[in-house]
Parts: structure tokens; C-alpha cells; sequence
């Protein structure tokens, strides 16, 4: 993602800085997995490092292609480019795993660009610049409970504007640009008012970028908006929701579509879409 905003450029090197510090600031990791006992952690780590060793024997790896390897690994640190790569290529079969046992809404990918504490909406609207481009959307659904149970619970939403960039993560936008907390009402009813976001490619000219070009694969990830659905008593929920006839929805380089994902969009005879799309969210155990 490489374009202008206010004379400044956004690079590959200066979003995932961004993904680094952000998921330095908002995350504490560690503390989640300080009692995991050390035969936990000889586990993961020897299967991990046996199936490096086995690709290696397999495909007969030379030296060349090692030191390749390492100079890549290097840089892709320096480029604080690890979120991208761990968020695009790794964290889908995590969340997979994670989410199995749910009977409610499947969920998806948080992704490197989710920042915490968005604010909440005023009148149902996103924030927006006045300018701001892209096919107006109007999105009137419900949050309950497995049981059917209302749930006045919140959406917090982000998305990419039309060009494919981030608040918070590209330069020249204001900081909470299409990010924003919506409330439901205690029947579980919530109204959201936004922009209908474009497909974009993840960021090119950095690390993640030379393993796209060598491996002859493509950036595109399909246009989608974020969301994070909680509710007292209740699993969070994060997920992705896509739209329909979108040439990356079957190729999404992130992996992270899924058929109950994809929306139904109603055009409007004013131009804009209408989307009814409802939340229903496992109790905690």
C-alpha cells in the first residue's frame, strides 16, 4: 500500500512500525502464558523446529538458500513487519483452533490494524472525513445469545477507507477515521452508519512483500470490515465480514474468508447499500 496523503508517503516499513508498537502497547502476551509448564513449551517448540529440520531434508535446502533464509528473517524484524506476517499467513489456523467448540457466529482474523478504545459513535455515523469516498452503508442487525436472548452488548468496527489504508496506520488520516464503538439497545438492536471499504494489497515494499514476489503469489486481500461483538457473560467475537462477488474472496491472501462471512448488500435506490447481518455469541464457560 503505497500512495500519498498529505505529501506523506505510507511504506511497508512505516505500517508494520505502526503494527509493531501498537501490538507492543495494547498486548501483555506473556502474562497469558506464564503457568504453561515447560513440557508445554518442549512440545510446540521441538514439533516446530522437526518440521523445519524435516523441509530441509526433504527439499535438500542449500547453504545459499539458508543464508537467504536468515537475511529475510532479519529484515523482516527490522521492518517490524511480524504482526503482518504472523497476522496474513499464521494467525487464521490459530483462530480456527480457538473458536471450534462455538455454536454461535463463526469469527475470523483480528488482523494487525484492530486499535483498542475506539470511540463511541455519534448518531449511529463512523467517523469520517467530510470528503471521505466510497458507497454509503447502512447496517440495522441484532446481538443474542445462543438461547435467542437479547443481548445489549457492542460492536466495535474498523475498516480500510477507499484506498485500502488504516487510520492510525497511514499518515494524513485522522486518527480515528472509520473506527468507531456502536451500542445495542436492550432488544439486542444496533445501527450502524459507514462506507463501504475497497479490496486493497497488504504492503509490498517490505519484507512480506520480496516472499510475495519470489513465491509468484499475490497481495489482495478482499474488501471486509471489522468487528469485535461483545456482551456481558459472553465470548468476544472477532470477525470479518466480506461482500459478494469480490475476485479475492476465494484467494484472499490472509486465507481468512468464510462462507458465512459474505454479506448480502441491498442496493438502495439512493445509491447506497443496506446490509442486515446479526450477531448470536456463545456464552462463557
Amino acid at each position: 500500500m503505497t500512495t500519498t496523503h498529505d505529501t506523506q508517503v505510507a511504506t511497508a516499513a512505516a505500517s508494520g512500525a505502526n503494527a509493531t508498537d501498537r501490538f507492543q502497547t495494547d498486548k501483555s502476551p506473556y502474562e497469558a502464558v506464564k503457568d504453561v509448564p515447560p513440557e508445554r513449551v518442549n512440545e510446540l517448540a521441538r514439533e516446530v523446529l522437526e518440521s523445519i529440520h524435516n523441509t530441509i531434508r526433504t527439499h535438500k535446502v542449500t547453504y545459499a538458500e539458508y543464508n537467504a533464509l536468515k537475511a529475510w528473517l532479519i529484515q523482516v524484524g527490522q521492518d517490524g513487519e511480524w504482526p503482518l506476517f504472523l497476522d496474513v499467513w499464521i494467525e487464521h489456523v490459530v483462530e480456527d483452533v480457538a473458536t471450534e467448540h462455538r455454536k454461535g457466529n463463526k469469527g475470523t482474523i483480528e488482523g494487525p490494524y484492530y486499535v483498542p478504545n475506539a470511540p463511541d459513535a455519534v448518531d449511529n455515523t463512523i467517523p469520517m472525513r467530510d470528503d471521505e469516498s466510497g458507497t454509503p452503508l447502512t447496517w440495522k442487525s441484532t446481538i443474542t445469545s445462543v438461547d435467542g436472548t437479547p443481548l445489549q452488548g457492542k460492536v466495535e468496527l474498523w475498516h480500510a477507507d477507499n484506498e485500502g489504508f488504516y487510520s492510525q496506520f497511514a499518515p494524513g488520516i485522522p486518527e480515528w477515521n472509520l473506527r468507531a464503538t456502536f451500542h445495542a439497545d436492550e432488544q439486542g438492536n444496533f445501527e450502524i452508519h459507514t462506507i463501504q471499504p475497497a479490496p486493497y494489497q497488504i504492503p509490498t515494499d517490505g519484507s512480506c512483500g520480496k516472499l510475495i514476489a519470489a513465491a509468484g503469489w499475490h497481495a489482495w486481500r478482499p474488501a471486509h470490515m471489522h468487528v469485535k461483538v461483545s456482551a456481558p457473560g459472553h465470548e468476544l467475537l472477532t470477525a470479518q465480514l466480506y461482500f459478494p462477488g469480490d475476485p479475492h474472496n476465494e484467494d484472499d491472501i490472509a486465507d481468512a474468508v468464510k462462507p458465512e462471512l459474505v454479506l448480502d448488500p441491498k442496493q438502495q435506490d439512493d445509491g447506497s447499500v443496506a446490509i442486515n447481518y446479526n450477531f448470536v455469541l456463545d456464552p462463557q464457560s
